[in-house]
């Protein structure tokens, strides 16, 4: 099916090149955002918002021991605590993006916050293990709200070329480094008051977002006569959660339990589905020029197998610095600060300068070429590695290609969206972030499972060294799961390298792109 015009009729400016909506087309006034000096202060509410969704996603992984304890769970059933958020985030990040372009980003994002402090609270109430279960799959919903408005708003506040830089400099910095901050916050929490701080964290900070959003964003209402395609949202939805539970479960049960194999292909299936249902859909959930742009499918490709890669590297160290190096909760947390500085410089300071100049793969590919390298790095780790020497180079590689890569894949996904397409197409980026995640700790903790019983069976011959056999078996499974993590990081500046393809903003500054909406 193909429609008649081209969203280059509602808009005919590509954010990279004039960095201005175009007003006589769309019959919208453009973001109020050069002329209004208060728009960097909004960005801190939308950094607020951002870091709290990103960074619980591992905050309670620190934590996860004493809620077990309290709350009686068992060792079957505690892997629920991570799930359920993230498979009620992952699985539905698109429904949310389309909830802001139809109801308003700035009304979305508030709602969101306001669910995600009640979620949060709920949770650190929480007296049983089904109780907190449910809560932190609340605040997988309201994430899957607040992500994508959060996003779009960045994306509708800042469209000057330098200024948008700068501004997603620092949104990156944040998405890539949020889960080493909340490893770090996590155990300062647990450490120094309760798990159930790791949660209530989240109301002041909430509270503060809320009021600086009223006080501070600007957004036109949402678009009159848009609608949600339900079928799409049963069908998408559905086959995301599919997929992630999959992964998740494939973890405990094993990659040919029937579950696992039944849920990856009723995901595959929905999934298909939902792409037919798409192409001829009125007014579709996820309209497939976003993903059919050779650049945006590029930058989403990139993004999930990135985080492949980066969720692997936290589930190990935290661990390795926990279980074999016998760090505390909060010196582990602090081990992860030279990779969140990392990010953030690679982010801020590097990206951020010199996406204006360069094609946004010259970062990206050696983004992943030093993230690999800092993988590889961690792929000589022994049982009394040295953290100074062995580990701290890594992780700031790891930091600087990370920073490198995150920002330019943001904004090159989300320049010159259509505004009524903005959410959506940033709750698409969200989304390889999040099935990414799901993918790398399922894959990669299983890679390393198997390496450990198999190194453990084959070097095992004196039952007097059978404990510092098995350290070292731990260690060796790490070992040969961070060198696949690496792999899949080359992978992703392959990746970029061929199909993210757009010029430098002062390159292309003189062309105006239109944006098609026609779905063959």
């Amino acid at each position: 099916m193909t429609r008649h015009k081209t969203r280059g009729d509602a808009i005919r400016t590509d954010s990279w090149s004039s960095g201005r909506m175009s007003v006589a087309r769309t019959g919208e006034p453009g973001p109020a955002t050069d002329t209004d000096p208060r728009r960097w202060w909004g960005l801190v509410v939308i950094a607020l918002a951002q870091l709290m969704v990103v960074l619980d996603a591992t905050i309670v992984n620190i934590a996860l021991p004493s809620a077990q304890r309290d709350l009686g769970m068992s060792d079957g059933n505690r892997q629920w605590v991570i799930t359920a958020y993230t498979l009620a985030f992952g699985g539905l990040l698109l429904l949310g993006g389309r909830i802001a372009d139809v109801v308003g980003r700035k009304r979305t994002f508030i709602i969101g916050l306001i669910g995600f402090a009640a979620a949060s609270a709920l949770g650190g109430a929480a007296t049983t293990a089904g109780l907190l279960f449910g809560a932190r799959a609340l605040q997988g919903v309201f994430a899957a709200v607040l992500a994508p408005s959060a996003l779009s708003l960045l994306t509708t506040t800042f469209t000057d070329p330098k200024e948008r830089g700068k501004a997603f400099g620092i949104y990156g910095a944040l998405a890539g480094s949020g889960s080493a901050i909340g490893f770090m916050v996590g155990g300062l929490l647990t450490e120094y008051l309760n798990w159930r701080w790791c949660l209530y964290v989240n109301v002041p900070i909430a509270i503060a977002a809320v009021f600086g959003a009223f006080a501070l964003l600007h957004d036109s209402p949402g678009h009159a006569g848009a609608r949600l395609d339900v079928p799409g949202v049963l069908l998408g939805c559905g086959g995301l959660v599919a997929i992630v539970y999959g992964f998740s479960e494939a973890e405990p049960r094993g990659w040919t339990d029937p579950l696992v194999l039944g849920l990856f292909a009723v995901g595959v299936l929905l999934l298909t589905a939902f792409v037919w249902w798409q192409r001829r859909a009125p007014v579709p959930l996820l309209p497939l020029h976003i993903v059919k742009d050779r650049n945006r499918a590029g930058c989403f490709l990139t993004m999930g197998l990135a985080v492949i890669g980066m969720f692997g590297l936290f589930l190990f160290m935290t661990y390795y610095l926990q279980v074999i190096l016998g760090y505390s909760p909060v010196k582990t947390g602090l081990a992860f600060l030279p990779l969140t500085a990392a990010i953030i410089i690679g982010s801020t300071q590097i990206s951020a300068r010199l996406l204006q100049r360069v094609a946004p793969r010259m970062l990206m590919v050696p983004g992943m070429v030093l993230a690999a390298g800092g993988m590889l790095i961690l792929t000589q780790m022994t049982v009394d590695s040295s953290y100074t020497t062995e580990i701290l180079p890594a992780l700031l590689l790891m930091g600087l290609g990370m920073g490198l890569t995150f920002m330019p894949v943001f904004a090159t996904a989300t320049a010159g969206v259509a505004p009524q397409d903005s959410g959506v197409t940033s709750a698409t980026v969200n989304t390889s972030q999040q099935v990414g995640g799901s993918i790398g700790t399922a894959l990669l903790n299983t890679i390393a499972t198997t390496s450990s019983t198999a190194y453990i069976t084959a070097h095992l011959h004196d039952p007097a060294q059978k404990a510092l056999v098995t350290r070292e078996g731990i260690v060796h499974g790490y070992t040969v799961a961070i060198a696949w993590a690496a792999g899949i990081m080359l992978l992703a500046g392959l990746v970029a390298g061929l199909m993210v393809t757009v010029k430098p903003p002062k390159q292309g500054a003189a062309t105006e792109t239109a944006v098609p909406e026609s779905v063959a």
